[in-house]
């Protein structure tokens, strides 16, 4: 004999049913559990009120000790930034992408604290942006040549890239070609023409290991800006 569709639907409905009263009594149970742990550790905390104040007075002791670890390592930061140097062979050592954070590094050891390393797929002719104490927005591409000196020399045409956005898309004040290898006679001439600032293998050498900022080495030098208190 079979049975109709319809005389299944109530057993079905049942057994939801069945669940559905299985959950609300382990969800109750489970409830009166956890608050009978709380009641318990209430009362305890009652009958112990000094263990409150050691808890809170270990967790003030470990956040006094967090705080002052982070501006001992913020501070360490600053004394290492402000005595950074590299040599030529170790920037020629690098990937382009640590040269490039080298100079971000050197750029915050000027005094230029929001420099930040960009480069990369679409970065628009730009690898390192900064903003300097003058309040001068820096926007730098670099080019960097494994064989330095005798590498690929810079030619006009990635000139014309920095030129093209430099001041249009990134909004920079002072725009720099810089390079551990060599720029060529015409786009040294085409960046005079067009404002462009250059640093090649010898400035960026003196840039590098000393301690000048750079904008106090290029020639000519960029344009005056309002100083920033930091």
């Amino acid at each position: 004999m079979t049975r109709s569709r319809g005389s299944r639907r109530p057993r079905r409905s049942r057994r939801r049913q069945h669940r559905r009263t299985e959950q609300l009594v382990l969800a109750a149970l489970a409830a009166t559990c956890v608050l009978g742990l709380v009641a318990a550790v209430l009362r305890w905390l009652s009958a112990h009120p000094w263990t409150v104040v050691v808890a809170v007075a270990a967790a003030a002791a470990a956040g006094g000790a967090w705080l002052w670890h982070r501006g001992e390592a913020a501070r360490w930061d600053r004394v290492r930034a402000s005595g950074l140097r590299y040599a030529l062979g170790q920037l020629d050592g690098l990937h382009h992408r640590a040269f490039e954070c080298a100079v971000r590094d050197l750029m915050r050891r000027d005094g230029c604290a929001d420099a930040r390393q960009v480069g990369g797929r679409g970065d628009n002719g730009a690898d390192v942006k900064a903003t300097d104490p003058y309040g001068r927005r820096w926007v730098i591409q670099c080019k960097h040549r494994k064989d330095g000196w005798a590498g690929k020399p810079v030619g006009t045409p990635d000139l014309h890239v920095l030129n093209g956005t430099g001041r249009q898309v990134h909004g920079g004040d002072v725009l720099v070609m810089l390079t551990n290898g060599r720029i060529t006679a015409n786009a040294a001439d085409f960046a005079r023409s067009q404002r462009l600032h250059l640093v090649d293998r010898h400035l960026l050498a003196e840039w590098a290991a000393g301690s000048r900022p750079l904008w106090t080495l290029l020639r000519p030098p960029p344009p005056p800006g309002r100083r920033i208190n930091r």
